[in-house]
């Protein structure tokens, strides 16, 4: 009898518990379907054309679980990282560096191109070719003797004379024989003229020094003129020469 009782007690318990289950069960099924559902929002790559409701969720993080989010500054539109600088502009600015650097050269190649022309025809101009002009014989002459070459300097005569210059000196003995007084600057033969000729070629050359070393009828030039008529490396060459203007001694 207890046993009985006991089992229908049981089942009794077991019986109550499902129909209170099945009361919630229901409840809950009853609350969610009063809820309303939400529209899904269309997709769409436009960020104007997302409704103003979801941008207001989307600043202000309703339903995201992100309070007051905000945009980064780094974003982009298209969702890349904006970098500080661009590629394409630093590729101009390098290309614009080459073209520089390129134009520069070239005007430095021109420049270079005109020194050296301007100086080969500065050296051509100034070296003067010789004559081929008889010499005189108004005014004594022709002579011939040897033809050297010095350094010039301070002459005789007192002039200062370079190597580029045409300009001789006459034997000690034709400038000793003309000379008036004690002092060399004063002699009759500084500043004539003389012309020298060999193998067909002339140039005229102005008295300036006395050679101590030279025969009555020798000259000492400088190099410039020796390398019109001779080679430099010969030294030493005969030939004629003539005054160009009366002179107050004559070689015997």
């Amino acid at each position: 009898m207890d046993t009985e009782n006991h089992h229908n007690l049981t089942s009794d318990s077991t019986m109550s518990d499902k129909t209170i289950a099945n009361d919630q069960s229901v409840q809950t099924q009853e609350s969610w379907a009063s809820v309303p559902k939400r529209k899904p929002l269309p997709l769409t790559k436009d960020p104007e054309a997302i409704p103003e409701s979801a941008a207001v969720n989307a600043g202000t993080g309703v339903g995201t679980g992100k309070e007051n989010a905000t945009p980064s500054a780094d974003a982009h539109p298209s969702g890349k990282r904006a970098w500080p600088f661009s590629l394409a502009g630093c590729n101009f600015r390098a290309q614009k560096r080459s073209r520089n650097f390129l134009i520069i050269g070239i005007v430095a190649a021109v420049l270079l191109i005109a020194l050296i022309i301007g100086l080969a025809v500065g050296l051509t101009v100034g070296k003067k070719k010789a004559s081929n002009i008889p010499l005189p014989t108004s005014n004594g002459g022709p002579y011939s003797g040897d033809l050297t070459y010095y350094d010039p300097g301070l002459g005789s005569c007192g002039y200062t004379s370079t190597e580029s210059e045409s300009i001789c000196a006459v034997s000690h003995i034709l400038f000793d024989a003309a000379s008036t007084g004690s002092n060399p600057n004063d002699n009759p033969l500084c500043g004539m003229k003389i012309r020298l000729r060999r193998n067909g070629k002339s140039v005229d050359v102005k008295v300036v020094d006395r050679c101590v070393g030279c025969k009555v009828d020798d000259l000492d030039v400088t190099e410039s003129v020796f390398e019109k008529v001779a080679e430099i490396a010969q030294g030493r060459v005969t030939m004629e020469w003539a005054w160009l203007e009366k002179s107050p001694v004559s070689v015997s």
